[in-house]
């Protein structure tokens, strides 16, 4: 498609702040935008600057005609690519893009991407501060934070976007110069038909990238590896269990960087995150910058003075002798069992929320063997409960306050207690942040009564 977008009638779905910042790039380039979102007028705010200049507002549904004349449909990242309008602007020969593939086609400058089930914002937040720390403008958003197409227009040395499976699934020429695959474990499936499906959109991540360009990989998950197998670019491995000849390991206390017949070495001591999962983190968010001439000790003064991303793995306060982590970022079986690698008992844990319909299998040995108590809440519960009978003590419990009050009851003097749902929050809360808070708060509450 002709990507002179003047006069070009542009149908943006989805009014939240990407939506809005398609919609205020397409008017600057002189498209004419109509905004739809299928939530009613009353539970939309819309900016000033857009009410004026949108050519048409399509709230409380979607309009079938406006999408089968439009030129273009560029979508939000939440929403779902199957819904009936889209499928039929589709057959119709109408373009559909995801915002990540719009802002993409109007930056120059040199992208690295991360995706993954887990520690994706870790590994695109910590990448993004190496890059600051050796004084590079560089973006860091997309699934984490700022949208992408807010960049577009900007000086830029490097841009670092976190993307999703949902934002991967509408990309056509998207095409970055490093692509980081970190792991993938069930997720999403309540949205995906099955796993295959779920790890197709994970790996379109790599299908523009050639030969001269470099793919992150995680040598330990047998699912990354086998979409190794079928792509282009150049694989760069890291590994927290074997020693690679090339690439990053983990080789007793101290990372081993060897790549081109330069060896560095970073003692993991020196890391403030705490778990293993958090040093496979850092393996993979240094590879790019060392690769692009980044000298390893900035990168390593970043890395140790990363402290870690608000609710995952953060210490929420200590009642009592007792630690309160948060940890509401892990709304997916494997990441729930990576927090637990590195959790010592006593443990009280609270996990539950809307259910993704992933296997609870994974998570069997690890509760079996780490969690002292399993405090359930949220739509999930009764199929947790039921999965987890005879491995551990269990407690249901209505609301956040109560799942706290429970723990704080049942958790012994010196033992810990871990918020790690393993489902998203949007049974009770509006979003895993607004979820985190809520249990700070309720922490706050014990501390302030003790």
């Amino acid at each position: 498609m002709n990507w002179d977008l003047a006069e070009k009638q542009v149908v943006v779905v989805g009014a939240g702040r990407t939506g809005c910042g398609l919609a205020r790039f397409l008017l600057k380039h002189g498209a004419r935008v109509v905004m739809s979102d299928a939530r009613p007028a009353e539970q939309v705010v819309l900016p000033e600057d857009l009410k004026q200049n949108i050519q048409q507002l399509d709230f409380g549904g979607h309009s079938p005609e406006l999408f089968m004349t439009a030129d273009l449909v560029a979508i939000s990242p939440g929403v779902p690519t199957d819904i009936p309008v889209l499928c039929a602007a589709r057959q119709r020969g109408v373009p559909v893009l995801g915002e990540i593939e719009v802002a993409a086609r109007s930056l120059p400058q040199p992208l690295i991407a991360i995706t993954g089930t887990n520690g994706k914002s870790t590994v695109t937040s910590l990448m993004g501060a190496m890059f600051q720390a050796w004084d590079k403008q560089t973006f860091v958003g997309g699934n984490l934070g700022t949208p992408l197409i807010e960049a577009v227009g900007q000086e830029w040395d490097w841009l670092v976007v976190e993307l999703s499976s949902f934002q991967l699934e509408t990309i056509e020429r998207f095409h970055p110069r490093f692509g980081l695959l970190l792991n993938i474990s069930e997720d999403h499936l309540d949205r995906y038909p099955d796993m295959a499906s779920y790890e197709a959109a994970k790996a379109r991540l790599f299908e523009n990238m050639t030969d001269q360009d470099i793919a992150v990989l995680n040598a330990d998950d047998a699912r990354v590896m086998a979409i190794a197998e079928r792509m282009a670019a150049r694989k760069v491995l890291f590994s927290s269990t074997q020693q690679l000849d090339e690439g990053m390991s983990l080789q007793g206390n101290q990372l081993v960087w060897r790549y081109a017949g330069v060896c560095k070495r970073f003692p993991v001591n020196e890391l403030v995150i705490p778990g293993r999962h958090n040093v496979e983190n850092v393996m993979a968010a240094l590879i790019p910058p060392l690769m692009s001439g980044c000298p390893a000790k900035t990168a390593w003064q970043a890395a140790t003075a990363f402290r870690g991303l608000p609710h995952r793995m953060a210490l929420a306060g200590e009642v009592n002798g007792v630690r309160w982590f948060n940890d509401s970022k892990g709304t997916n079986i494997g990441s729930v069992v990576k927090s637990l690698e590195g959790a010592v008992p006593p443990l009280t844990l609270i996990a539950g929320g809307k259910d993704k319909q992933g296997s609870l299998e994974p998570l069997l040995e690890p509760m079996r063997q780490k969690v002292d108590h399993l405090v359930l809440i949220g739509e999930a519960a009764a199929r947790m409960q039921e999965a987890f009978a005879g491995l551990t003590e269990i407690s249901l419990a209505t609301s956040m306050r109560d799942a706290v009050d429970v723990a704080a009851a049942v958790t012994p003097q010196g033992g810990t207690v871990l918020l790690s749902p393993g489902c998203s929050s949007f049974d009770m809360f509006n979003n895993f942040e607004e979820r985190g808070r809520v249990f700070e708060q309720e922490v706050a509450r014990l501390a302030k009564d003790a």
